[in-house]
């Protein structure tokens, strides 16, 4: 029954000949890779008014020179991704460029950041996908966390099918967003043009602008930075990509930074034509749209809904990096190896659904509140972009290609610029939940380190030669734990008797009257074989049963010993409740027993 659910959800599994049929054009990767940065439109221009308009309603000018220099670190972000598309066509971004040119323990951090910057943009995306339906229905508003971990179950389902299909099922979403945005600021500059805003159509420049705290300023830059997110996804998921993968990459990220720049440059200078200030029960976007179309147009209602589903699907483009950034360090020896393994459907399945229930683990803790999770979201991304330029000025001085010092300054000067941005966040979103990234992240590269330490380990002591076992000269005994000699018991006797002759069965003595019986019973039909009552004062079945192995462990340390344990499988899987399942806990508690061999003899119910 589980298999065909499974084939229901996520299709029939796929062949690795089929990987290559797998890889996506631009077209559908732009619409992948693209919508959390996207979607970052929608909030962005916001983020830089909310602090000017706390300082007064003068200060709101400096919001499009504050755009404008967001648009030049867009620009020169994007130059230095291409690059490091170039150099490292195998994906990897920042985590794969920082452990190459800065070290490993650079590296491990670079992929910490993404790592809990992946999960947070599903659970931000999300829930502020819920906030934006839930102004028009309540009901869904009053009840977000359920229906924000309901979205990331969906999601995480056709992620399951494959790259294939879910680029295919999203691309539509990500396209009518564009569409209605390009459409909604085309509008809106012709109504400037004709002079139907509140700004004239020359005044897009101030001649002076008002005096404000120079932290002010750059906290102001630093919010609308969060119009960059996202925009390293495409060099994370280079081998998305159709052949030839890089190149296909590289145009996808120019085509991306175009449109990114284009649609936020353009929100910014409708905000500032149309005087736009940020409001508690409406949007910068719901705001500029009524302004430019009404509020009761349909053309309102299509920028409103393609902006809600927008930053619902953001969510996908951390489902395709997420789990290939988690392969990549799996392979590396530094996050467990099942995340390195292909599914049935040719993705890694086992870091598709780690990050849904980690994003929906996030939404319950914080209760589906956007404004709680985005402190803990920026950190992360600029920490990343960081260690990223920082790692491609060394790569360019090592490798030294044509033009390498211009690649290089261009590089450096991104750098400073994520840095400073870096520390401007953590500083002023400290004591709102970023303090939680900034322990985790160095938290979860020691994890990380401390992983491939487990791996180095055990190859080491699996690598050895030797064996403690000599055939004909093992110390060995049989133990058989009984409830009565019932089918499954006496073929648990029959099976030891062909592996030992110091075979020993245990019986529980719960009831005096049950034990007497069994006493009798086993005189009777196997008065060969040792019989060991074990008192239990306390009804336990289990405890007293692990005492006696370890009391034989103790008398004999080297001594091996085998418990066969008899267990009957029901003939419907429901079946299973009825029964109290004591040979499942006994097996769990014997597993890290050590020089305890452990075998079920099943028993199958008609």
């Amino acid at each position: 029954m589980s298999m065909n659910l499974k084939k229901i959800l996520i299709g029939t599994p796929l062949s690795e000949e089929h990987l290559e049929h797998q890889k996506i054009g631009k077209a559908k990767a732009l619409a992948v890779l693209s919508s959390d940065a996207l979607s970052s439109v929608a909030y962005a221009t916001e983020e830089i008014l909310i602090p000017l308009m706390a300082f007064s309603v003068a200060a709101i000018s400096w919001s499009l020179p504050i755009a404008l220099a967001i648009v030049l670190l867009i620009i020169m972000i994007t130059l230095s991704y291409r690059q490091t598309i170039s150099a490292y066509p195998n994906g990897g971004g920042a985590y794969t460029v920082a452990k190459e040119n800065l070290g490993t323990k650079a590296g491990l951090v670079a992929g910490a950041a993404l790592l809990i910057d992946y999960v947070l943009t599903v659970a931000v995306s999300v829930a502020a996908g819920i906030e934006n339906i839930g102004s028009a229905f309540p009901f869904i508003y009053a009840h977000r966390e359920i229906f924000c971990i309901l979205i990331i179950f969906i999601l995480t389902i056709v992620n399951l099918r494959g790259i294939k299909d879910s680029s295919t099922i999203f691309a539509f979403p990500t396209y009518f967003f564009i569409f209605s945005f390009i459409l909604m600021i085309a509008f809106g500059l012709y109504k400037v043009a004709l002079g139907e805003s509140p700004t004239p159509p020359d005044l897009i420049i101030h001649e002076a602008y008002p005096v404000i705290p120079y932290f002010l300023l750059m906290k102001a830059f630093a919010s609308g930075c969060s119009a960059l997110t996202g925009i390293e996804a495409i060099s994370n998921g280079v081998q998305l990509f159709k052949k030839p993968h890089a190149k296909n990459a590289k145009k996808t990220m120019l085509w991306m930074s175009a449109i990114l720049g284009f649609l936020f440059l353009g929100l910014s200078v409708l905000a500032h034509y149309y005087q736009i200030t940020p409001k508690e029960d409406e949007t910068v976007v719901s705001t500029i749209a009524s302004s430019v179309f009404g509020k009761s147009t349909v053309f309102y209602f299509l920028v409103q809904s393609s902006t809600a589903l927008i930053l619902i699907l953001a969510a996908n483009t951390s489902y395709a990096d997420f789990p290939r950034l988690s392969s990549l360090m799996a392979k590396d020896g530094y996050l467990p190896r099942q995340l390195a393994s292909l599914g049935d459907r040719l993705v890694f399945s086992n870091g598709i659904l780690g990050l849904g229930l980690c994003a929906s683990l996030l939404i319950f803790l914080f209760g589906g509140e956007t404004h709680h999770l985005i402190p803990l979201y920026a950190v992360g991304v600029f920490l990343s972009f960081t260690l990223s330029q920082l790692g491609m000025v060394i790569h360019h001085f090592k490798i030294k290609e044509p033009g390498w010092i211009q690649s290089g300054t261009i590089n450096a000067i991104g750098a400073i610029v994520t840095g400073v941005v870096l520390v401007i966040i953590a500083s002023t979103k400290f004591t709102s939940g970023a303090w939680m990234a900034i322990l985790l992240i160095p938290y979860m590269a020691f994890a990380f380190s401390r992983i491939r330490s487990h791996y180095n380990i055990t190859a080491k002591q699996l690598g050895k030669q030797s064996s403690t076992f000599v055939p004909g000269e093992i110390d060995h005994i049989t133990v058989i734990p009984i409830s009565g000699l019932h089918p499954g018991a006496m073929d648990a006797i029959a099976y030891a008797k062909t592996i030992s002759t110091n075979i020993t069965l245990c019986y529980v003595d719960v009831n005096k009257t049950a034990t007497e019986e069994m006493i009798l019973k086993c005189k009777n039909v196997v008065p060969s074989i040792k019989l060991e009552i074990l008192p239990s004062p306390y009804r336990s079945i289990i405890s007293p049963m692990i005492e006696y192995i370890d009391k034989l462990r103790n008398e004999s340390p080297h001594r091996l010993i085998t418990v066969i344990i008899p267990e009957f499988i029901t003939s419907k899987w429901y079946h299973n409740f009825l029964h109290n399942q004591t040979a499942l806990w006994l097996m769990a508690f014997l597993r890290n027993k050590k020089r305890v061999i452990v075998t079920s003899i099943r028993y199958h119910l008609e």
